[in-house]
Order: structure tokens, then C-alpha cells, then sequence
């Protein structure tokens, strides 16, 4: 029984949640106001070990392909686009998302995640040939956020349907949650007004999730919003899921500061966000599946999020290059993951983007520690 003899409300909200009811947007917002971090992670650890009871904790092997950083929408937050003219503006070619493909694949990977800036100069055929260069190598196409099929429809001059059809017949497979930020129209306002307001991104999504096309969910938090404005954006997605049930997983993550324009504001820490997360894991009753932020916070809180809902270490992540102009520069062999998983008291566990189990190799983690050694022969062995 997790109650607190100091908080009626904590305990008739747990009384909710221990018996797999649903909290109201209300109860959402008291908890992230008042509930103690203890009692938060273990309420939690309960959501997430009764949808999934077994000990894993699961990842994926994939990698980020930032196709290109031309983009005109000029978000506040974003220290990664460049404008078109700019010096350092990039469109990749197929020979480099080709190699990039083929690193992938030689390190195990499965996944493709593309995401890029508003490029206003690259037709629907360049998207076709990379989709279908990707696919063509058996690997998932995890691409393109609703920003970005918005921006194809309004460029293309086509419906957002018509845009979603063309890019999954080329190959499209899934869609990232990138670009929700925090889902009120006040917050998106002030920091990527171009984006348009939260039925902008919820839209694609809907649609996507009629013609079969699944999707993940995110939130950016930790900048101008209110607590409130968390859980509304909470809310928004728990709607959504009820009405099509196409989310495979959520990941929540910290605002980064370096180079925006938003730089004044101070970085969240890891106790607001593995208090937000847990809120997140109880209010989302209806998504299976929560990854852990370890890009932002590194691998140590990541590892503690493992007991404040999350059930998935998200993605090794071979290649990242939007948070980490952002400020946040954390890096992780698949080694360690694996220990980090372990020493949280799991069994990790590579998967597919549908969280399927994937075969693992035999004597996987000799076989890493193996490559580690030889990467750096001066690192004394541990064992396990």
C-alpha cells in the first residue's frame, strides 16, 4: 500500500491509480504540486510494472539522421537550424545517408530516425529516394515530425492525407514525436509561433494513425510553461490515444539552453524531471510504454527513472545532433546501458520500434566488453 498519513488527497488519488482508475486532469496537476518524490516514483513504478510485470527494460539501436538543417521556422528554443543562405546550411546527399545507413546497420542497428529543419527547396522526390534508399537496406524509417509534414503539405501544396499516403508508400514507417514541445497554444505562441498551435501537431498525428502509420509522443518542458500547461499537453495526448490508439510509447525531456535565444532560462534538473515523468507514467494510463531522458540527463537519472515509470531506455542513439547543439552533450555505449539496466535490478533487452523482442547475439555483452577493451586497452575490466 503506498499512503501518506500527511496527505489525504495523495492517498485518495493512489487509491485511484492502485486500482487501474483513471486520475483527472486535476488530481494530474495536485500531484505535480505536492506529492513527495518517494511516494510519486513508487505510485509510478506501480503504473509501470503492472503493464509490464516481467523484469525488463528494453532499447533500441537506431540513428538520428538530421537530413538537413535548413529551416525557416525560426523556434526559439532551437539551436540547431540554420537559415537557407546561412554558411553552414546543409542538405545531405544520398551517398552520405547511404553511409550513414551502413554504419548503422554494422553496429547492430534497425532504425532510422529522420528529422530535419523547413527546408522550402527539397521536393517530395528527395524524401522519396531517401525513404526508399533506407527501406531498400531493411532498415524502419522513423521520420519526420507533424511540423515537418505540415510544412511538406504547405510546400507541396497537398492535403496533409495526400502527404502521409505518398511518404508511406515510399517507405515511411513510423513517426517521432518531435516538435509537440508543450501542447497549449499559449506556450507555442511564444516559443515556435510558425508552428502553429497544438491541433497543428495533434493533427498529423490523428491522421497518420488512421492509415495505419504509428507514432511515439513527446514533451519538451522545463522553460515558460506552468505546471498546468504540463498536464493540458498530458491531457491532449490521452485523448488522443483514447480516439485512436496509435502512440506506441511517451518520452519526456528537459529544455536545453545553449545557443537559443531562450538561453536565460535555466536548465531544469533531474528531480523536476523524473517527477514530471512519473506524472506522466500515472496520468497516461492508456500508452504502454515510457522511455527514459537519458540524453538530457545522463545515464545516472536515467537509470533512476527506471523506478519513476519508465520501462525503456529509448535509443542507443549512434548519431544526435539537435539537443547536443542544445547543450546536452551525454553519450552511452550499448554496454553501458546494458549495465545501467542490470544495476537498476533489470534484464535489458534490444527491440524494435514496436517494442518487440529482438533475437540478441549469444555472449552479447562479452562480446562488448570485448570491443570496449580493445577501443581502450588501458580501461581496467569489471566484472559482470
Amino acid at each position: 500500500m503506498i499512503a501518506t498519513s500527511n496527505h489525504a488527497p495523495f492517498n485518495a488519488i493512489a487509491d485511484k491509480v492502485l486500482n487501474g482508475r483513471r486520475i483527472s486532469a486535476s488530481e494530474g496537476l495536485w500531484l505535480l504540486e505536492n506529492a513527495g518524490d518517494h511516494e510519486l516514483g513508487l505510485l509510478a513504478h506501480h503504473v509501470r510494472m503492472r503493464k509490464h510485470p516481467d523484469d525488463r527494460v528494453t532499447y533500441v539501436i537506431s540513428r538520428n539522421v538530421n537530413y538537413t538543417n535548413v529551416c525557416i521556422t525560426d523556434c526559439d528554443f532551437c539551436s540547431f537550424y540554420r537559415h537557407p543562405l546561412d554558411g553552414e546550411a546543409y542538405t545531405l546527399d544520398l551517398s552520405s545517408l547511404r553511409s550513414k545507413a551502413q554504419e548503422t546497420l554494422d553496429l547492430g542497428g534497425t532504425e532510422i530516425l529522420l528529422q530535419g529543419g523547413h527546408n522550402p527547396k527539397l521536393p517530395l522526390r528527395y524524401y522519396q529516394d531517401m525513404l526508399g534508399l533506407f527501406k531498400g537496406m531493411g532498415l524502419h524509417n522513423h521520420g519526420f515530425s507533424p511540423s515537418e509534414i505540415q510544412h511538406f503539405a504547405l510546400f507541396w501544396r497537398m492535403s496533409l492525407g495526400d502527404v502521409l499516403k505518398e511518404l508511406k508508400a515510399a517507405g515511411l514507417d513510423s513517426i517521432p514525436g518531435g516538435g509537440a514541445e508543450v501542447l497549449s497554444d499559449r506556450v507555442r505562441e511564444i516559443i515556435c509561433p510558425k508552428k502553429g498551435g497544438a491541433d497543428a501537431w495533434l493533427e498529423p498525428m490523428r491522421q497518420a494513425h488512421k492509415l495505419g502509420i504509428r507514432s511515439s509522443a513527446t514533451m519538451m518542458f522545463g522553460h515558460v510553461e506552468t505546471l498546468a500547461e504540463r498536464i493540458e499537453h498530458l491531457q491532449r495526448l490521452r485523448d488522443l490515444q483514447d480516439e485512436t490508439g496509435g502512440f506506441t510509447a511517451f518520452i519526456c525531456w528537459t529544455f536545453q539552453n545553449r545557443d537559443n535565444r531562450m538561453a536565460h532560462i535555466p536548465v531544469a534538473g533531474g528531480r523536476e524531471y523524473l517527477r514530471t515523468q512519473a506524472v506522466a507514467r500515472i496520468f497516461l494510463d492508456n500508452f504502454d510504454n515510457c522511455q527514459a531522458s537519458w540524453v538530457t540527463q545522463g545515464g545516472q537519472v536515467g537509470q533512476v527513472s527506471l523506478r519513476y515509470g519508465c520501462n525503456d531506455m529509448g535509443s542507443l542513439m549512434i548519431e544526435e545532433n539537435v539537443v547536443r547543439l542544445a547543450g546536452a552533450a551525454f553519450r552511452m555505449t550499448e554496454l553501458t546501458i546494458r549495465d545501467l539496466v542490470r544495476d537498476a535490478g533489470f534484464t535489458p533487452r534490444r527491440r524494435n520500434f514496436y517494442y518487440q523482442l529482438r533475437e540478441e547475439p549469444k555472449g552479447l555483452d562479452e562480446k562488448l566488453r570485448e570491443e570496449r577493451m580493445a577501443a581502450d586497452p588501458g580501461r581496467i575490466p569489471v566484472p559482470g
